[in-house]
Order: structure tokens, then sequence, then C-alpha cells
């Protein structure tokens, strides 16, 4: 999968899948411009990149801002001259990142927690989304890569928003997006990962192949769906579970 010298921008870039991607994207050749919130711990992933003789910088972004999210495309079009891949790898379930489970069920949760919820996971791909797509209409070509889950497809009642967003990510914006793209040869798919050893909790979800995903295996998939591998590929979402979907109603 040859990326040389395209301009990929990566959401969630500090830390997980997204730094994970930055690696692997800059060895094939890539433009890296790595986004968090986290600006200490963006900086020091960087400067990895860069150690091991990759090109990067870093965009300190709120994806819930859309005035960050448009700074972003525009650093990484002056820096790079384009934007050839965009990769939304930045959310997380409100419950957990936001340490509100002691609010107990969805009833006495604040409201402001699903708030977090819904603009991190849905409105922060949609507004990258759409910033980028501003540029790749003028090169006429470009790949989105959204990031669904499995819990978009199985609903959660313990982070609601998160299921919320994730499924709107997965079925209305990536379609919509694809349709809407074609016309100025932009693709647009959706990776939704089942459970990924990207932290330990992930270890025991129930899986139909026994085990949570190494996240090098959900990398490679969204390596390939923006490689011109995939040239034939858009508007699709693609459970990477395990199996776990299919497992469901089933003993």
């Amino acid at each position: 999968m040859d990326f040389e010298n395209k301009t990929v921008i990566i959401t969630g870039g500090a830390s997980g899948l997204g730094f994970l991607s930055g690696k692997c994207f800059s060895k094939e050749g890539a433009n890296i411009v790595l986004v968090d919130i986290n600006k200490d711990a963006l900086d020091e992933k960087v400067n990895e990149i860069k150690a091991a003789g990759g090109k990067a910088i870093s965009v300190v972004a709120d994806v819930r801002n859309y005035e960050q999210v448009c700074n972003v495309r525009d650093t990484a079009v002056k820096e790079f001259s384009s934007i050839d891949v965009m990769i939304n790898c930045a959310g997380g379930a409100e419950m957990r990142m936001l340490d509100a489970y002691h609010y107990g069920e969805f009833k006495d949760v604040p409201i402001d927690v699903f708030d977090w919820g819904i603009d991190v996971n849905l409105k922060g791909q949609f507004y990258f989304d759409h910033a980028v797509l501003k540029q790749m209409a003028k090169q006429n070509s470009g790949v989105i890569i959204n990031i669904g889950s499995i819990t978009g497809e199985e609903g959660c009642a313990s982070n609601v928003a998160y299921s919320t967003a994730k499924s709107g990510v997965m079925n209305g914006l990536t379609k919509s997006l694809a349709l809407y793209g074609a016309k100025y040869n932009v693709r647009v798919c959706c990776v939704s990962p089942g459970p990924v050893l990207t932290r330990p909790g992930m270890a025991g979800m129930n899986t139909l192949l026994g085990r949570a995903a190494d996240p090098q295996e959900i990398v490679d998939l969204i390596m390939y769906l923006a490689s011109d591998k995939a040239a034939f590929i858009t508007g699709i979402n693609v459970l990477a579970d395990g199996g776990r979907n299919i497992m469901r109603g089933k003993n």
C-alpha cells in the first residue's frame, strides 16, 4: 500500500488506534497530521514518528469546535499542499471518559454528559468530514474513514449517547457522504471495531473468535480501505468485531 507523499489527518492521534495509524501510515511514506486535545501527549507522539524518519506535524484541536477543525484542515494544506486521507479516531464512551457512572442509570445522568458523547463521537466526525471535503473537492480526490463501533450496532444501555452517535456515523453519515463525495472522486467508508486491546477492559468482551482484536488488525483494515487497493469500495461499514454481532441471541 503506497502512501508516498499522501497527507493523512488523524484525530485522536495522541493515543490508541489514532497514534498507531499515524505510525503505520508514516512507514508507508505518508505525511502525518496528528490531531488531539492533549498537546503534551500529541507533541510526544509526533516526535516519536519523526525520530523514526517520518514526516509529521501536530495540531491541537477540540473536535467539538468547528473553527479549530478548520484550522487543522488549513494547517495541513499549508504544510503539505493536500489532504488525501481523513481518519476520525477521536471518540469515547461518555460515561467512562467523564467518569460519570456514579450518577447511576440513564434517567439520572445529567444531560451535559450525553451532550459530550454526541458532540465528540458524532459531531466531531461530521465537522472534520465537512471541513476536509472542501479541500478534497478542489483536488477531485480523497478518502474519508469514519470510525464506528460494534456498540452502534448492538445498542448500549450504559452509554446511550455513544451508541447513538456511532450508529449515526456508521449509517447516515458514511452513506450520505459517499453519495455526495462520488462526484468529486472522494470515497467514504466506516470501520466499526468490536473489542480491541487498546485497554485491558476490552479483553473480557465476548466474540465468536474468542478474543479481542489486536490494534494492528484494525489499523491494517483502515489502511486497506484508504489505499488504492480499495478504489472500488465506498459507502460501506465494515464490522471488524470477531463475529460478536452474529452471536446475539444465540446460545
